[in-house]
């Protein structure tokens, strides 16, 4: 299918309201308020449907504001319900069979395991589709900066599903921050209550039947070849190295992204991390490496910004670890989220900003006593679904890379690809902790020390057995290009 192609139907939507009366084809302003013309609607393929990619679906489609052209599983049984939702969908298992046969797409929704982001990405940009990706963007630092590239250099209107950004609360923090309320940064703390699936466990040895309706190898894409288990899939593929990005990658792009934005931070310069284990009987701790750690503490350090005069070190812990209450805010307050499980700590010179998990409940405690929040003294969200973050994206797809609509959305790649590389680094910090060498007396650890990080051309200056979690090998028959 070629590139030119693919872009005939998308022009024709941005341009025929405007220059086309017929019968077929009817502006939205002719048939009055409330209906949606056939010609101002996106065809939209879904690419993973179970789970999160059911309600990504869901809010593209937004009550018929778009056409569901597709959906794509590779498990049949957990993509039932989309298909019962959309019967008139063509069904495919194969993202590559649907990208051949279905040239009049406009767009794709990507919700499937983090290791198959990026391949069913690119080939969509590079047929000219416009992307809404699941967080985070990528499985690895070299793959975020690919896709940001790309989405520049095939002018793709792109959205990665972090639906804070798009929020009341992050845009309120924002504005206090900027109107010098808490004045100067230096230190931010970010914790959750992730993982919720198992982690730091043995490699699973048994082969268990395979499910009815499920395609393995397409499931397994990119990554080293294992061999079908339920400790892989559904869901609880983010505890392991070779599909997920452990509780950092999950949670990472919601909680790191008020800071991000609020500080207008870059790369990270610096990164170091250490891991919680599970030990045996005789208090020797067990290594997984395949396993992601059941807890892990990790600071990253970014320069001064043209928003914030000062280095910053951001410190981010999991696994239910979390930072000591600050003293300037009362005892009995929650931090974060409601029950402290998840949160966001921002220390200024004046006082400190909070925030919940997609930026909600955002308050300031003043070194004065004063405690300052939102003026209406609500949740701070929008009304629409996940803040309107999708149905932000569709209205860009309408209007057009470069357009109004397309500069307004919070997360298009060139945010959120940064935003992904920054928080893949503290994971690959977490992976080179527990590298290790034989000795005489046991094992010694180089990788536990901290790294420096050369973001421009993505390499650990100091430790260069780190750099092999740059970029991860793919299985024969795949690749990124």
């Amino acid at each position: 299918m070629s590139k030119k192609s693919s872009i005939n139907r998308r022009s024709f939507i941005k341009k025929t309201a405007l220059t086309t009366l017929g019968i077929s084809i009817i502006p939205r302003h002719v048939m009055g308020k409330g209906f949606i013309a056939p010609s101002d609607k996106l065809n939209i393929a879904v690419v993973g449907a179970g789970g999160k990619g059911y309600s990504d679906m869901m809010n593209v489609w937004n009550n018929g504001a778009s056409n569901i052209a597709a959906i794509c599983d590779v498990d049949w049984n957990r993509a039932a319900q989309a298909f019962k939702q959309f019967p008139e969908a063509k069904q495919f298992k194969d993202y590559r069979k649907l990208l051949d046969e279905m040239s009049d797409i406009d767009a794709i929704t990507v919700s499937t395991p983090d290791h198959t982001h990026a391949v069913i990405t690119l080939a969509a940009m590079q047929l000219n589709k416009d992307v809404y990706v699941q967080k985070p963007l990528t499985h690895s630092i070299h793959e975020a900066r690919v896709l940001t590239e790309a989405a520049n250099n095939y002018k793709i209107v792109t959205q990665m599903g972090n639906q804070g950004g798009s929020g009341k609360g992050v845009q309120t923090m924002i504005d206090w921050f900027d109107s010098g309320i808490i004045g100067t940064v230096n230190h931010v703390d970010v914790w959750t209550n992730r993982p919720v699936w198992p982690q730091g466990i043995k490699t699973p040895t048994d082969k268990p039947a395979m499910l009815d309706n499920l395609d393995w190898d397409t499931w397994i894409g990119p990554a080293e070849w294992v061999d079908y288990h339920p400790l892989y899939h559904p869901f609880k593929w983010r505890g392991w190295w070779n599909f997920g990005t452990g509780a950092l990658g999950d949670m990472g792009c919601h909680l790191m992204d008020p800071p991000y934005r609020v500080l207008g931070l870059g790369y990270p310069t610096e990164v170091e991390s250490n891991v919680g284990s599970i030990f045996t009987q005789d208090w020797t701790p067990d290594y997984y490496p395949e396993s992601c750690p059941p807890s892990s503490r990790t600071q990253l350090k970014f320069e001064a910004t043209d928003k914030n005069p000062s280095q910053v070190k951001l410190n981010w812990t999991d696994g239910g670890l979390r930072p000591f209450h600050p003293e300037l805010i009362p005892a009995d307050h929650s931090i974060g989220d409601e029950n402290s499980a998840n949160g966001v700590i921002i220390m200024g010179e004046k006082g400190i900003m909070t925030c919940g998990t997609y930026g909600r409940n955002p308050k300031i405690y003043l070194n004065s006593g004063e405690i300052i929040l939102p003026k209406n003294n609500t949740e701070e969200s929008s009304s629409l679904p996940e803040n309107g973050h999708h149905t932000k994206w569709v209205e860009a797809c309408k209007a057009g890379f470069g357009s109004e609509e397309h500069k307004a959305l919070t997360s298009s790649f060139d945010f959120a690809g940064p935003l992904t590389e920054s928080i893949l680094m503290g994971n690959l910090a977490i992976r080179s902790y527990n590298l290790r060498n034989e000795t005489k007396n046991g094992f010694e650890y180089p990788g536990r020390k901290k790294l420096l990080w050369d973001g421009t051309n993505m390499k650990i200056t100091n430790f260069e057995p780190a750099n092999q979690f740059v970029k991860r090998e793919y299985r024969e028959g795949w690749k990124l290009d």
